[in-house]
Parts: structure tokens; sequence; C-alpha cells
């Protein structure tokens, strides 16, 4: 079975205003030195955290890539300059940036906040050219469902309840009860699932907290969760139908 495991010794890290903020990164940025680069159409994955004091990211640029916030725990505070004004955001709500022809955005994070930022690639040589947008959605709007032991959290799936332009994305929360739980896994798809808290055993690997995992090829696995295992998952095609700005500028 193709599984990779990618643990947080593994990852790349990095840090804002001499560590008020903390990362790990699934997938870094070539100069950061993370042994995942990117594929698909997932180009940049960071687990950014305020251990004990707000810290604010400064103003800064982006430009073609589908930036995604996803507040994992706590509030934070967004600034960009199409809004022109600062908003909050709280646990379990997600913003979208498109970041188009450019913008510029500036995060604050609050103390023990802890999130997500994802970059997705929208087929960058085509998203240059249209003009920036935001968005952003709140946690009730995200269908909550239960099922034997599993609490699913439906962020975006076939329906692209996000509205991204990156093909073929969907993005799910899991919280298993301790015990065994069947996962469907679509064969012509990455499921790229980071371990939110808890362990996952799977196939006789174990899996924990901040590791990160690649699964394809299979139809459907077998977990093993035990001390209130939380995931992430994002679904992304194994080829995307247009070139990506990895593959164009031979990311690796």
């Amino acid at each position: 079975m193709p599984i990779q495991k990618f643990s947080k010794e593994k990852q790349a890290t990095g840090n804002f205003n001499y560590g008020e903020i903390l990362e790990n990164k699934p997938i870094g940025f070539p100069q950061d030195g993370g042994e995942l680069k990117p594929y698909s159409n997932l180009f940049y994955w960071a687990h950014a955290w305020a251990p004990d004091k707000d810290s604010t990211i400064g103003l800064h640029p982006h430009r073609g890539f589908e930036i995604c916030s996803f507040v994992l725990r706590g509030e934070i505070e967004h600034y960009d300059t199409l809004l022109d004004k600062w908003i909050t955001l709280s646990e379990g709500d997600v913003q979208v940036i498109k970041a188009g022809k450019g913008i510029s955005h500036s995060e604050k994070l609050k103390s023990g906040s802890e999130i997500f930022q994802i970059w997705f690639d929208p087929n960058i040589q085509e998203s240059l050219y249209i003009n920036a947008s935001y968005n952003d959605f709140k946690s009730k709007e995200f269908l909550l469902e239960s099922y034997a032991g599993v609490e699913k959290t439906t962020i975006s799936n076939e329906m692209n309840q996000i509205d991204l332009d990156s093909d073929g994305i969907q993005i799910f929360q899991y919280s298993f009860k301790d015990g065994i739980h069947d996962h469907s896994i679509n064969d012509l798809f990455y499921h790229s699932i980071f371990i939110l808290s808890g362990t996952l055993n799977i196939e006789d690997q174990v899996f924990s907290k901040g590791d990160f995992i690649i699964i394809d090829s299979e139809k459907k696995i077998q977990l093993s969760a035990k001390n209130n295992c939380k995931i992430f998952e994002i679904i992304s095609p194994i080829k995307p139908p247009y070139k990506t700005y990895a593959e164009v500028h031979n990311v690796n």
C-alpha cells in the first residue's frame, strides 16, 4: 500500500518575530529544507501557532496562488489591501485569498491560536491575470455529520463549497472514537492527512500528532484510532489538468 509518512522531524520549520509564531511545514518552500516538495496542486502547507502572546506577521504580497487559512484553535485577525480593514476569524473558520494579479495581507495570531496556511495552485499561468478576491466562511456553514464513532466536518467536497479554482480539491476534518474505522480512498487522487491529535495505526504503521501522511492508489483503508484522534484531510488530483507552478519552474 502506498503510504508515505513525514514525521515532524522530516518537515521544514520556521518562525516569525523571534519565535512568537512557530511553524512546522509539511510542504515548505525549496529553501526551507523539509523532505517533501510540492505535489499535485498543493504548493505549500504550514502549521503555525502562537504559543504565548499575540503576534503579527506584517503586510506582505502574494500573486497567483489561492492562499487559504484554516483556524484550528483560538482566533486570528486578517487585513488585506482589497478589504482595507481588519476582520476576526475564530476556530473552525476558513479564509480564501485568490491572489490573482496581486494582493498584500497581514495576519495577527492571538495567543494560543493555531492555523494551517495552505497554498493551492489554480493554474497559475492563468490566475496571474485575474483580479484578486477575498472570501471567508464561518464554522457554522460547514456540514457536521456523526456516524459509527466518527464526526466528519465537510469544508469542501465535489460541490466546492469554498469556491476554489484549483481543480479537484476536497477538504474534510474527522474526529474518531477509539477503535477500528474504514476510510474510503479515491485511487485517482492523493489523500493528504495531518494528524491533529491522538494516534492512528494504518497497516501496522503508527502515526501521531503532527505527522503528515500521503495515501494513494487504494480504494479503502482501515484505521485504528486512539486517544481522541483527529485528522485534517485534503484530497487532490494525482495529475491536475494543467501544468502546475512547481512543474513549470522545476521546484524540487
